[in-house]
């Protein structure tokens, strides 16, 4: 069972930086990759971005390219997603989601963490 945790969201304004973390516990020995997610008020959750656990491959959405990065601390179990360039659009609760196999869905959710930004 991998247990996950986000943090990092806030209150920030249109074109500043935030950076989220997402710190995993329990079987993370068997993770192969991270995501993040993102659900904005009366839309479906959609994908933000991933990263592989191991070889540190990388994929993002099209709305993110050129302003966030992801990131992972193996030795703290940790991804990280850089905000940058935040726009009002970004304002969504943001989650981390974790997948035991290189296919298929993700096996595990965070609680998430809101990103408000302000004009």
């Amino acid at each position: 069972q991998v247990h996950l945790v986000e943090s990092g969201g806030g209150l920030v304004q249109a074109g500043d930086s935030l950076r989220l973390s997402c710190a995993a516990s329990g079987g993370t020995f068997s993770i192969y990759g991270m995501g993040w997610f993102r659900q904005a008020p009366g839309k479906e959750r959609e994908f933000v971005a991933s990263i592989t656990w191991s070889r540190g491959s990388t994929g993002f959405a099209d709305f993110v390219k050129g302003r966030f990065t992801i990131s992972r601390e193996n030795a703290k179990d940790t991804v990280y997603l850089q905000m940058n360039s935040l726009k009002l659009e970004d304002t969504a609760v943001y989650y981390c989601a974790a997948r035991l196999r290189r296919l298929g869905s993700y096996n595990y959710w965070g609680q998430g963490t809101q990103v408000t930004v302000s004009s």
